[in-house]
């Protein structure tokens, strides 16, 4: 596979890379000398200088958990930059990077989906239990409703059951007394006493046909409030598919919203690409201008100093030769 990289380019990227690494390795040392005196101060450290302490000192407890993660990211970028430089020395390539890039990137989107989908769990466990919770409310308070209820009924049974047998007690003393002082109205009151024997009996049966009667209500209302709590689990069955469809839209959108941020991504890393090329080429540009230029001002100084010199030594058209000739010339006419 060919290099996407010209040579001089290559030269320079790796440049940069390994300057990087070497500040990266410088800031390691830094780090590990910081950590290394920020845990000596700590052992140091005297209870009767708080009061007097700055705010920085004092939040020192939390430096060295800042400086681990400070490290680890150093140690990762290191890393990359590392198998960068020997891919890009040993291929031209940069396949490494877009690798660890897209591991990275990787991790992060599986991280980022156990959050919400621990979230949704969380968010859903307390919504059934808040319904649950009400659902047992309701029907808590409907039962002891109905058990007052009927401890009302249980009450208003048993004080005509004691009402009925003081009357009847009453009544038969009543009878075996006139049976007793008048035993020639013995027709009379024992035609009374039946009839008033019949009333109790009358009574006696219309209080039973009261009670299957409220029997037979609570009975319906009970099954009134087993339908309404069908019902209700039918609307909570409802309610679920809902959000069940509601989070299958959202989620679709997340996907459709990750593509276009992918697309827009890679058009930003083509622009990216053109503006480093058109860069480069300024680049190279300036730097033969600036050479033509140094070897014209180069010329001029070499002409410069070739004319000094044949002036200086009188060479070439500056002979002292030539003017003698000359004069003698012009004495001889």
């Amino acid at each position: 596979m060919a290099s996407p990289f010209k040579a001089v380019e290559l030269l320079r990227i790796t440049t940069v890379l390994e300057d990087c690494a070497d500040q990266l390795v410088i800031l390691g040392n830094l780090m590990r000398a910081r950590r290394g005196c920020s845990a000596e101060e700590a052992a140091t450290a005297d209870l009767g200088d708080v009061p007097h302490r700055s705010q920085r000192e004092l939040g020192s407890p939390v430096l060295p958990a800042y400086l681990s993660k400070v490290q680890q990211n150093r140690d990762f970028v290191d890393q990359a930059i590392t198998a960068l430089l020997e891919e890009l020395q040993a291929t031209g390539t940069f396949n490494s990077l877009l690798c660890i890039i897209d591991e990275e990137e990787r991790r992060k989107s599986q991280l980022q989906d156990i959050v919400l989908k621990e979230e949704e769990a969380k968010s859903k466990t307390k919504v059934l239990q808040r319904q649950l919770q009400d659902i047992r409310k309701e029907n808590a308070l409907k039962l002891q409703d109905r058990d007052c209820f009927i401890a009302h009924l249980k009450d208003q049974l048993q004080e005509t059951k004691a009402r009925t047998a003081l009357e009847k007690s009453y009544v038969t003393k009543c009878s075996k007394l006139l049976v007793y002082q008048e035993q020639k109205l013995n027709a009379s009151s024992e035609k009374q006493l039946l009839e008033m024997i019949q009333l109790f009996h009358d009574r006696m049966d219309e209080e039973k046909r009261a009670h299957a009667e409220m029997e037979g209500f609570l009975k319906r209302h009970q099954a009134r409030l087993e339908e309404k709590l069908e019902m209700w689990m039918e609307q909570y069955e409802k309610d679920m598919e809902e959000k069940q469809q509601e989070i299958s839209t959202l989620r679709n959108a997340r996907a459709s919203n990750l593509l276009q941020l992918q697309e827009l991504a890679r058009k930003y890393q083509h622009s990216e690409q053109v503006v480093k090329e058109d860069r480069v080429q300024k680049l190279l540009l300036r730097q033969q201008l600036e050479m033509d230029r140094n070897q014209r001002n180069a010329a001029l100084k070499i002409q410069s100093w070739w004319r000094g010199t044949l002036v200086r030594r009188q060479m070439g058209p500056h002979r002292k030769g030539k003017k003698t000739t000359t004069a003698a010339k012009k004495k001889k006419k």
